[in-house]
């Protein structure tokens, strides 16, 4: 069993992977959600992830941290089905979130963008 935590080895640190993640990954566009998948065979299966919410639309720190809050909290509680699918494959993952809409969404909204974006990448890999 997948442990619902997001401990600090499941999130994208390395400037290097940031960079390859954003120059080669596939795109995708789930409202109010920009990702970014960049997908690798490895012996060693994993996943990490990037959350970002730009300052060009939320000026104020407190709303960006609130927004990205939301988003850790909803692909915490959904990220197992993503861990089942990629089980057996052998294939290392990096994916990153862009909170793309201009307004403060609900908890909800951003939880059922997070499931649709984590069903859409188990599929594609």
């Amino acid at each position: 069993m997948i442990s619902c935590s997001l401990p600090s080895t499941e999130r994208l640190k390395s400037l290097t992977a940031v960079r390859r993640l954003f120059a080669d990954g596939e795109t995708g566009f789930v409202y109010p959600f920009r990702y970014i998948v960049y997908t690798e065979k490895s012996t060693s299966p994993s996943v990490e992830v990037l959350f970002s919410v730009p300052k060009r639309y939320h000026k104020r720190a407190n709303r960006r941290n609130l927004l990205r809050r939301r988003t850790k909290e909803a692909y915490r509680l959904q990220k197992s089905g993503l861990h089942e699918a990629l089980a057996g494959k052998g294939v290392a993952m990096d994916i990153a979130f862009v909170y793309s809409a201009k307004e403060v969404l609900p908890y909800k909204t951003i939880s059922y963008a997070v499931r649709r974006i984590l069903q859409e990448v188990a599929e594609r890999s």
